[in-house]
């Protein structure tokens, strides 16, 4: 199975132009042509966390549907992260995991379904610190929670907040590939390959890249990234963090 995974720190709707228009958002979510994305800073940052992107417009603009897991009544992610899956994907399992940081941070891992009887993936949506002694320690974490789960292919994708091509992702070095697929920030004018996918045992990587339109460059600081990708079946009793994904990769720790 082929499937496209991507990724936006969409700013919370705020744009390089200083205004605030989930509408223009949800235009970079439908060029992106994915299946399911990662979503960061979805949420605003203080108090009960309400929603910056608003559920009803992506019900009513887009053919996604966020998962369940927020932080408060009027948040629409986890620690702002969601993630949006297309119709004839289902979240079959949705963990919340809180990450060690100086400031409240988490990942969300979603097992996905495919209802046309495709082979399940597991997508960790992150959103690491600033700092690489804590970006470190939130990997050390989500890899742990990863190896008492029951084996899936697993993508973990998101602002990963390096600017190095490896230092600080030594948690991910013996099983997993992640892949920078280019510069995405800041979107005015990129520099960084912020945005990231690592894919473990099960994943293998076809073609990625970075969408670079005019629309994308205003409507946030970050451009998203995707990543098409082919889905295997785990061989039974073979865990899908613990072995080696294929493709061009940039080599972790």
């Amino acid at each position: 199975m082929r499937i496209r995974l991507a990724s936006y720190n969409i700013r919370k709707c705020l744009g390089s132009d200083g205004a605030r228009l989930p509408e223009r958002t949800v235009d970079v979510l439908n060029a992106l042509g994915a299946d399911a994305i990662a979503l960061q800073e979805v949420d605003r940052r203080m108090g009960p966390r309400p929603f910056a992107l608003p559920p009803e417009l992506i019900g009513a603009r887009t053919g996604f549907a966020p998962v369940t897991a927020a932080t408060s009544p009027v948040s629409l992610g986890w620690h702002g992260q969601t993630v949006l899956l297309r119709a004839g994907l289902r979240a079959a399992a949705v963990e919340r995991l809180d990450l060690p940081a100086l400031e409240p941070r988490g990942a969300l891992v979603v097992d996905v379904a495919p209802e046309d009887g495709d082979p399940a993936f597991r997508m960790v949506a992150v959103h690491l610190g600033l700092i690489r002694r804590w970006r470190r320690l939130q990997l050390a974490r989500i890899r742990d929670a990863l190896e008492a789960m029951p084996p899936l292919p697993t993508a973990i994708l998101g602002d990963f907040n390096e600017w190095s091509a490896s230092g600080g992702m030594e948690a991910l070095s013996d099983g997993f590939h992640v892949h920078a697929p280019g510069r995405s920030f800041p979107a005015s004018q990129p520099l960084g390959r912020l945005d990231r996918v690592a894919t473990g045992r099960g994943l293998h990587l076809l073609d990625a890249g970075v969408l670079d339109t005019p629309v994308a460059r205003v409507a946030s600081d970050h451009l998203p990234i995707w990543a098409d990708l082919r889905v295997e079946a785990p061989a039974v009793g073979v865990s899908a963090v613990g072995a080696e994904a294929s493709g061009d990769t940039t080599r972790a720790g």
